[in-house]
């Protein structure tokens, strides 16, 4: 317990804990609102050295059961007493914090703009694949497209939450057009209808945020459709992890080039209405192994197979 206060006190402080330099914060809970698990008494929150322990110790049938990596997925609640918090950390993933010490360590090929929004892209479906909290825009599978664009442009600009709001509006519009008009489904489009989507709304909402006009901004969308035409949905395990997750750093950068060609001046020749009318006729094409079915593309790469242990 005075272990646990600790913790919790390193995190309030904005340190992380000291036992585990390289766990990562999932997520938040209230004890009042959770039922957990419970044995003879035992709360089976509080039981994590002693789950820990023993997933090490059956480590090798495991391994021989296709699950070398259970202990990884066990999270470690850090109780908070005076709060009633409970804080949980893990190991898994870290994607987006490698990305992020990477350019603190001035490596970066990127500009401070995309390191960023490709950063913030990647955590987000990092949050989504560890159970956290997102927002689906338009989809799970892309959400980290627009809060990755919109966070690093605020950051980046210091544009106030009013005029993120504002540029969310216009996100969303460009949003509903598809999802009126075509779909935002990787079921049914493809990747290109969410991870295309999503992108072309940030691009969208970035011309806005630049002070683009309401053409610049279909200009920008449009762009967008018209790179990721034809883009597969094929997610290893049927999951939407990998290659989503790099996907959505893709798209973030694909928003970028399309803000910047319309803020020059670059007109785009098929508008933006006859754009998503074509991704989503190419979207209904695509055969049924490359849209959500984890039957083709990556999904069926031998090294995919082999990792998520499905494919015969």
């Amino acid at each position: 317990m005075i272990h646990d206060r600790k913790r919790a006190a390193e995190r309030r402080k904005g340190t992380r804990p000291r036992r585990y330099p390289m766990s990562i914060l999932l997520t938040t809970s209230r004890r009042n609102d959770m039922r957990p698990l419970a044995f003879q008494g035992m709360l089976a929150t509080n039981c994590y050295d002693q789950l820990s322990s023993l997933l090490k110790r059956h480590g090798d049938f495991l391994a021989a059961h296709g699950m070398p990596d259970a202990g990884s997925f066990l999270a470690e609640p850090v109780h908070d007493p005076r709060s009633g918090t409970i804080d949980w950390y893990t190991n898994l993933g870290g994607e987006a914090r490698k990305l992020s010490l990477h350019a603190q360590e001035k490596k970066g090929l990127c500009g401070n703009l995309l390191q960023k929004a490709i950063t913030y892209a990647m955590a987000t479906l990092e949050t989504n694949a560890s159970m956290g909290l997102i927002v689906a825009s338009p989809t799970a599978g892309s959400a980290g497209i627009v809060p990755g664009l919109m966070l690093a442009m605020q950051e980046h600009y210091q544009f106030s939450d009013e005029e993120i709001i504002r540029a969310l509006f216009n996100a969303s519009a460009i949003g509903y057009l598809a999802m009126r008009n075509a779909t935002v489904a990787g079921a049914v489009g493809g990747c290109q209808a969410e991870v295309g989507v999503a992108s072309a709304m940030a691009a969208s909402a970035a011309v806005e945020l630049m002070g683009g006009s309401p053409k610049e901004c279909t200009f920008a969308a449009s762009t967008v459709l018209m790179n990721m035409l034809g883009l597969v949905c094929d997610p290893v395990g049927g999951l939407v992890e990998y290659p989503c997750q790099n996907r959505n750093a893709a798209g973030v950068a694909n928003a970028i080039i399309a803000a910047e060609m319309a803020l020059a001046g670059i007109p785009q020749l098929i508008p933006l209405d006859e754009m998503i009318q074509t991704m989503f006729t190419v979207g209904k094409k695509l055969p049924a192994e490359l849209r959500e079915t984890a039957m083709g593309g990556c999904a069926t790469t031998p090294s995919a197979c082999k990792a998520c242990h499905i494919c015969s």
